[in-house]
């Protein structure tokens, strides 16, 4: 079981069933609401549950960002047709066991900065 929080303590999240697909999204969306890139792993929908109530925000025709209303916290990131959902790793209580599996939309990264571990690398531009 997973467990989080945004900072301000307001919504708290679990997901009771498995984890799949550690990865940072180095995306120009993500990097400006996370103000770095993102890191997140995906959880069924039917697996997650949420207390309290994020705002949702629509980035985009195909996505929307959860995030606190209170204190900011940028927690989710939901594609419109999905049966999951993206939940920062960066919330997460306690040791997770998870590993970063890969970096993606690596084309769009900030130029400030250079991946340098061996996590699988997909260029894909948005």
């Amino acid at each position: 079981m997973l467990k989080g929080s945004c900072l301000c303590g307001a919504i708290t999240f679990e997901a009771s069933g498995a984890a799949r697909d550690p990865a940072a999204c180095h995306c120009g969306q993500c990097r400006k609401q996370s103000g770095h890139y993102w890191a997140a792993v995906q959880v069924m929908d039917a697996d997650l549950r949420i207390t309290g109530t994020p705002a949702w925000y629509a980035a985009s025709p195909q996505a929307r960002r959860g995030f606190c209303p209170t204190c900011g916290s940028f927690l989710f990131w939901k594609g419109h047709a999905d049966p999951d959902t993206g939940v920062a790793l960066g919330a997460l209580d306690g040791p997770t066991g998870l590993r970063l599996e890969r970096h993606i939309f690596t084309a769009d990264k900030g130029d400030y900065y250079d991946i340098t571990d061996d996590v699988r690398q997909e260029e894909q531009e948005t």
